[in-house]
């Protein structure tokens, strides 16, 4: 028997496991929750394919009662984290998520769907997202192919969040449409929660699996030091929200002063939560904590 078969090259917490032979096991983000126009919660799901020939596809998310009303709501792009190797917008985890932050904040969402690493390596899933951004750009003419986004959004109120590495994925597409057009569309503000960056002077291990062609500390995905394009970032405002007792929480300081230094004109504010660890409004989503950062995410959004 080929001992490989059972040889673990990588394992992530109770995330993730990767064997030698290629198999890759994943323990979080692959159950799969219904969409549903007639929600009991009062927000309304669908799911659409990007991309077919790389499987993008998002959910999007609307207050039910927006449907049909003609009125215009802000459209929030949203990117899951899990370390670039595990999550899905369809998992409970992040539905349930989305969905709160969709009633609290009274907003049309798109949470995207992009390709996971190991079987994906860096860049895939920064192309993805790209392209799924892109593709929300086109129904800024109200041209595109989703009525829910090209009837409802209101695309002079535009924001891009995520959490963890999928904070990481939201900074790229807002440095990237910093100097690149989206078919006329401008973002309003980035929302970082307990992002994942690297610091000053150490290249994770995680980073390297994700991501095995990376310059290291001259990678501008990993460092935000080596970012050019933060000067000119595509958006006026930025949320950064940490935790105390992140593992993460310098990062996001890291971050918080590179953009200060950078020339970027826009503003800049810290939230933190005290006593709480990393992503913890995602496992314990009904705690005070987690109810406080679901308000300061909608009033950044819609005030």
């Amino acid at each position: 028997m080929d001992s490989s078969s059972d040889e673990i090259i990588h394992q992530w917490g109770s995330y993730i496991r990767v064997y030698k032979e290629g198999r890759v096991e994943r323990f979080f983000g692959t159950d799969k929750v219904p969409s549903s126009i007639n929600s009991s919660d009062g927000v309304s799901t669908k799911d659409v394919l990007i991309v077919p020939e790389t499987d993008v596809s998002a959910r999007i998310f609307i207050p039910t009662a927006t449907i049909n009303s003609g009125h215009k709501l802000p459209l929030l792009i949203y990117f899951h984290g899990g370390g670039f190797r595990v999550g899905s917008p369809f998992c409970a985890t992040y539905h349930n998520y989305v969905t709160s932050l969709v009633a609290a904040a009274g907003v049309v969402a798109v949470s995207v769907d992009y390709r996971l690493a190991p079987e994906y390596p860096i860049p895939a899933c920064y192309e993805d997202s790209w392209a799924a951004l892109k593709w929300v750009a086109s129904h800024s003419n109200r041209k595109g192919p989703e009525a829910w986004i090209r009837d409802y959004a209101n695309f002079d109120q535009v924001f891009l969040a995520g959490d963890s590495g999928g904070a990481n994925i939201s900074h790229d597409l807002a440095a990237r449409a910093g100097i690149e057009n989206l078919n006329g569309m401008k973002l309003s503000g980035l929302c970082l929660v307990h992002p994942y960056f690297g610091i000053k002077d150490t290249v994770d291990e995680s980073w390297i699996f994700v991501s095995p062609t990376t310059s290291g500390l001259d990678d501008f995905r990993y460092n935000p030091a080596a970012d050019s394009r933060m000067a000119s970032l595509g958006c006026t405002r930025v949320l950064i929200c940490l935790a105390e007792k992140d593992v993460l929480r310098q990062r996001g300081l890291y971050y918080y002063e590179t953009l200060r230094k950078s020339g970027w004109s826009g503003e800049v504010e810290i939230a933190e939560t005290e006593g709480e660890g990393h992503v913890f409004h995602l496992f314990n989503p009904n705690c005070d904590n987690a109810e406080a950062l679901l308000k300061k995410l909608a009033s950044f959004i819609n005030p």
